[in-house]
């Protein structure tokens, strides 16, 4: 396959993806589709749930493994859409509809660079896995299929990334927290109100600084983002509660960070998890230094992805703009779709790790 059939080829099947309502946990007829392209091209393929991979064979234990993957699913289409969200239709070289950017093109782009470089001998084995359940950080997807695959040298995650090579991604931990009062009626000078309490604690949350700062991420960002409290108007409220959205950097595990919120704010803590930490490769990383040669920007990206599920060294990198992500009438360029797949092949083809 070369890359005039795999461009037209990756822009037929993200039609018929876009085509198929594939919401988070929902992906079954995606995957389904998707598994029948990969039936017609004669590639065998495994599957867990909705999740599917396959390999360029032969396998070799003894070479290093190179993954690529991108997921599936999608977010619900957002109000304000004027298209049909889910008729592909093309217009002034854009292809929209729901999952286009993201993370179709990604998709599709990096599964026809696999189809591409599995014809050619290379050092390493190539995999390439479509996960699910992406947009919600689901246990079904990435983070329980890579635990079925081979050892794992290095991995290309497909996000919407301009075809630059995000290094490093922050991590995300969700913190519910309270404050407590007493009750008492509005109307006396009775009670502690829960809410002047919180007000404080809130503000800290707002200024605090952790003393380790990325280089490619910054500071570990903190944002109270829900706020509830009280019953009706006259009765002071004893208890506050509050939720903490905390995008922490490379310099520390979210364990970490728990560890000393708890020890600095006067409420209890409780996470919703740890598992979706940062993540960061070395500059210095074969890949990397390639994509740095062909005038690609390196950067630290804000957003998370399944990275976060990938306990060996990624690059998140993919057609598109996270711009167009999660808003109404998304489209992808078809002309990024062509770039990516050439831009894929020569970074990875002879590609020594």
């Amino acid at each position: 396959m070369n890359i005039d059939e795999a461009y037209y080829s990756a822009v037929d099947l993200l039609k018929t993806l876009i085509s198929i309502p594939s919401l988070s946990r929902e992906e079954e007829k995606a995957a389904e589709a998707f598994r029948q392209f990969l039936t017609d091209h004669h590639v065998e393929y495994q599957t867990l749930g909705n999740n599917t991979w396959c390999s360029a064979f032969p396998f070799d234990e003894s070479k290093p493994t190179i993954l690529l993957n991108s997921h599936i699913d999608t977010i619900k289409a957002v109000s304000g859409w004027q298209r049909d969200a889910f008729t592909p239709s093309e217009e002034d070289g854009k292809l929209y509809g729901l999952g286009s950017n993201d993370a179709g093109g990604p998709l599709v782009s990096l599964l026809h660079t696999f189809l591409v470089l599995r014809e050619k001998p290379q050092a390493y084995n190539l995999l390439f896995l479509a996960s699910c359940e992406e947009e919600v950080s689901g246990k079904n997807g990435a983070e329980l299929a890579v635990t079925h695959l081979p050892k794992i040298d290095f991995g290309i995650v497909g996000e919407p990334t301009k075809m630059n090579a995000a290094i490093a991604e922050k991590g995300l931990m969700v913190l519910d927290c309270v404050v407590h009062g007493k009750s008492g009626h509005a109307a006396r000078e009775e009670g502690v109100n829960a809410i002047y309490e919180a007000i404080p604690i809130i503000e800290k949350f707002k200024s605090y600084q952790f003393p380790k700062r990325s280089e490619l991420l910054g500071p570990v960002k903190m944002t109270v983002s829900v706020i509830h409290a009280g019953l009706q108007h006259n009765i002071v409220p004893d208890k506050c509660e509050f939720t903490v959205d905390v995008r922490t950097n490379e310099c520390y595990s979210n364990e970490e960070v728990f560890e000393i919120l708890k020890s600095e704010m006067a409420c209890d803590i409780t996470p919703r998890s740890f598992r979706l930490n940062s993540s960061n490769i070395n500059p210095n990383h074969p890949f990397v230094q390639r994509a740095v040669t062909l005038g690609k920007t390196i950067y630290g990206s804000p957003t998370m992805s399944d990275q976060t599920f990938m306990h060996f060294p990624t690059v998140k990198m993919g057609p598109g703009d996270s711009a167009r992500s999660h808003t109404a009438d998304e489209y992808i360029f078809l002309a990024e779709i062509r770039e990516a797949i050439e831009i894929y092949v020569k970074l990875l083809d002879g590609l020594k790790l």
